[in-house]
Formats: C-alpha cells, structure tokens, sequence
C-alpha cells in the first residue's frame, strides 16, 4: 500500500494567514481538544480504510464524526463508487489525486475530503475548515482544494515544525482555538 505523500512544493508563504495564538501555545490548545471532541473512533476507521477495508461504514464513521448533516448525502453514491474512491485515495501518491476522487463523491467537498484524509493519514494530511482558517485569520475565506494545497497545508506544516508538533496536533489546535475564541 502506498500513502499520499504531502506536497512536496517549496513552501510558499502567505501573508493572509495569522496564528491567533503564540506558536508556543499550540500543544496548550490541542491538549484541550479532548474536552470537546472525542477522534478515536474516525481515526481508528481511517486505519481501517487504510488496511484494505473500504465499506461504508469506515467511511460514514470519519463523515460523521466532520459533519454528520453529510452523512446521508453518500448514500448518493455507489457501493463500487465508495470503495473505489478509498481504494485510489489510499494509494495515491499525489494529495491532488487522493482530495479529486474523493471530492468526486456527492457529500464530499474540501473540508471533507480532508476530514477523510486525515483519518487515513494523520501524519500526512490535516482538515481544512472555517474553524481552523479562523485561528489562522481567515475565517471569511473558502476552504478550497487550490487554498489547501497551494498554501493551508504549507502553512500547517510550517507551524507543526516551528512548535515541534505533529499535523495532528496542530489541527487541533487550531480546530480548539476557534471553538474557545469564536
């Protein structure tokens, strides 16, 4: 099984995004994240999907646990649809790949696909949403493929080495932040 590789372009800077935080409180807030949400089980499904097991159920524990108004939209979709789509998602070696088929789903837009991407590979992917473009500045923004891609992940990237954290651990920073603070 190969896993999607993070993008691998130099990391651009934008001067859009703003850490609403002191970089040395990123652990602080992703260490309260527990007190608002539980990932265990999407992320135990993403191991699942990871391994070979691409049923709706994995899936619709991930969609659910990101916005379970979502949920009923993949029942729009195929059994083959879904599990190929997780299928080519889990072995993509391109970010860009993995997000298309995915987003190719109905239900499945940016914040999802990310949702799902991070359940599969934490340490590879991280969500993009209004919460966290909010701790970033930017709420009023779109959280689109090209944003993600071009400049979210970059940046998220770029603050997981300053902190000396994990993608994950950011994501829950700044997810955490933005429930605290907005």
């Amino acid at each position: 099984m190969a896993t999607a590789k993070a993008p691998t372009r130099r990391i651009r800077t934008f001067p859009g995004f703003q850490l609403r935080f002191p970089m040395t409180e990123v652990q602080l807030w992703a260490d309260k994240f527990s007190q608002f949400d539980d990932d265990t089980a999407a992320l135990d499904a993403g191991k699942k999907i990871c391994a070979g097991e691409y049923g709706l159920k994995n899936l619709l524990v991930i969609v659910d646990w990101k916005s379970k108004r979502r949920a009923k939209l993949l029942a729009d979709n195929s059994h083959s649809e879904r599990e190929e789509a997780l299928r080519v998602a889990v072995s993509a070696s391109e970010p860009r790949t993995a997000f298309g088929v995915l987003m190719g789903l109905a239900g499945i837009d940016t914040p999802m696909a990310s949702a799902i991407l991070t359940a599969i590979n934490p340490s590879h992917y991280t969500i993009i949403d209004w919460r966290a473009l909010d701790a970033l500045g930017r709420s009023d923004w779109n959280a689109s493929l090209k944003l993600y891609l071009r400049y979210y992940f970059p940046e998220c990237a770029r603050i997981a080495a300053a902190a000396g954290v994990s993608l994950r651990t950011v994501d829950k920073a700044l997810w955490t932040w933005s429930k605290v603070n907005s």
